[in-house]
C-alpha cells in the first residue's frame, strides 16, 4: 500500500474532454500520420495543432514560479488488467475504486501507461521511459500524475507488467495484486500546470503534475518495455506559451 500526502496550494485549469480518441482516423508516431499530422487527420484532433496549452512541454526549475497546492494520493494493492492498445501498455486497475484529491476535487484511478522514452524533459533532458496515472472526476476533469525513469535497480512494481511481453491488440490480467509505490518517487517534489492529453484528440484542460526525482528502473525493464511499444511513442516537446509552471516548495 502507498500513502502519501502532499500539501501543496495553487489552482489548476481544468475542464471536461474524453479519455480516448474513439472512433476517430488512426494516428501514430511514424510516417504521415505522427504528431506533426495529428491535427489534420481528423476534425476532432484540431488542438492538436492550434491549441495553446499543449503537453508535454520542457521543466526547468528557473522558469517555474513556487506556489503550493493540495494533493493528496494513496493507490492500494489491487489487481491490474493489461492491454497493449498499439500505442503502449495500460493497465486498468480492478477491484475497488480508488481515489486522488487534488485541490478539493476528488479524482478516480482510471489507468496508468508509459512512454519510452520520456515525453517531459528536465532543461532540455529525456528519461529513458515515462508513466502516467491518470485520473477522473465525476465532470469529466483529468488529472495526471506523471514520472519519469532512469536506469538503475530492478523495479519489483516493472516486473509483473513486462513479464509477458504483450504484442499490440493481446490483453491479460495479473495472477496477484500489485502494489505500485515503488513506480512513484519517495520525494514528492514535483511541477504542476495546465496541459493536455499528449495523444488525439489533444484536449486541453489537464492537470499535471510531474515528480521531478525520476524511479529506477532496471535496464533489462526498460528494455523490456520499449520491445512491448515497438516504437517511440513519446510526442515531441510542446512549446509553454503563456502558461505558467508551478514547482511545489516543501
Amino acid at each position: 500500500m502507498m500513502d502519501k500526502r502532499i500539501l501543496l496550494n495553487s489552482l489548476l485549469f481544468s475542464l471536461s474532454l474524453p479519455l480516448a480518441a474513439a472512433g476517430h482516423s488512426h494516428w501514430s508516431y511514424s510516417g504521415h500520420k505522427s504528431p506533426e499530422y495529428w491535427g489534420d487527420l481528423d476534425t476532432a484532433y484540431t488542438a492538436c495543432k492550434t491549441g495553446l496549452n499543449q503537453s508535454p512541454v520542457d521543466l526547468s526549475q528557473p522558469a517555474a514560479v513556487t506556489d503550493k497546492s493540495s494533493l493528496q494520493y494513496r493507490h492500494v494493492r489491487t489487481v491490474y488488467k493489461l492491454e497493449n492498445n498499439g500505442h503502449t501498455l495500460e493497465a486498468k486497475p480492478e477491484g475497488k475504486p480508488q481515489f486522488i484529491m487534488l485541490n478539493g476535487k476528488k479524482f478516480q484511478f482510471k489507468q496508468f501507461h508509459f512512454h519510452t522514452p520520456s515525453e517531459h524533459t528536465f532543461k532540455g533532458k529525456y528519461f529513458p521511459m515515462e508513466a502516467h496515472f491518470v485520473h477522473q472526476n465525476e465532470k469529466g476533469e483529468l488529472a495526471v500524475l506523471g514520472v519519469v525513469f532512469k536506469a538503475g535497480k530492478t523495479n519489483p512494481a516493472l516486473t509483473p507488467l513486462t513479464a509477458k511481453l504483450l504484442k499490440s491488440g493481446q490483453e491479460t490480467k495479473l495472477a496477484q495484486a500489485l502494489d505500485i509505490g515503488s513506480l512513484f518517487p519517495k520525494n514528492p517534489r514535483h511541477f504542476h500546470l495546465n496541459g493536455s492529453l499528449t495523444t488525439p484528440p489533444c484536449s486541453e484542460g489537464v492537470n499535471w503534475i510531474v515528480f521531478e526525482t525520476p524511479v529506477e528502473a532496471g535496464k533489462a525493464q526498460i528494455e523490456a518495455m520499449e520491445k512491448i511499444i515497438g516504437q517511440k511513442n513519446n510526442r515531441p516537446i510542446q512549446p509553454l506559451n503563456a502558461r505558467v509552471v508551478i514547482e511545489e516548495e516543501k
